[in-house]
């Protein structure tokens, strides 16, 4: 069953699946985002940690990049045609750290040991 789930899900096999990510690959390129930067980190305290440990310089351009989104999204408007062709939206930047940040969660979950950070109400 997981093969056919799998192959439905997979763009190169599956016409929707492509269909579905063309459709997403325009509609970030419209406002200039990255897939990752649709993680919210106050969601997810893994996120949280993986964006704290990636380097300022890569943090900062998703947050302009996500300042920027919310600017054109409350003008109503796009990027200019010319920056919507620059746009790499599948360019991933965060699923690395996240990797690493969820296999340290598990083996420290493995071995019996507290969690290094909590969900904490404010």
């Amino acid at each position: 069953m997981s093969s056919i789930l799998q192959s439905l899900l997979d763009p190169k096999k599956s016409w929707l699946a492509s269909l579905h990510m063309k459709t997403l690959t325009n509609r970030l390129r419209n406002y200039g985002l990255r897939y990752d930067d649709l993680y919210d980190p106050y969601y997810d305290l893994d996120i949280k940690e993986a964006l704290n440990r990636l380097p300022r310089e890569i943090v900062d351009a998703r947050n302009q990049r996500l300042k920027r989104a919310i600017d054109l999204s409350m003008k109503h408007e796009y990027l200019p045609e010319d920056l919507q062709k620059m746009q790499t939206p599948f360019r991933s930047y965060l699923q690395d750290m996240l990797a690493l940040v969820k296999r340290e969660r598990e083996e420290r979950e493995a071995l019996g040991a507290l969690p290094l950070y909590q969900r904490t109400i404010p």
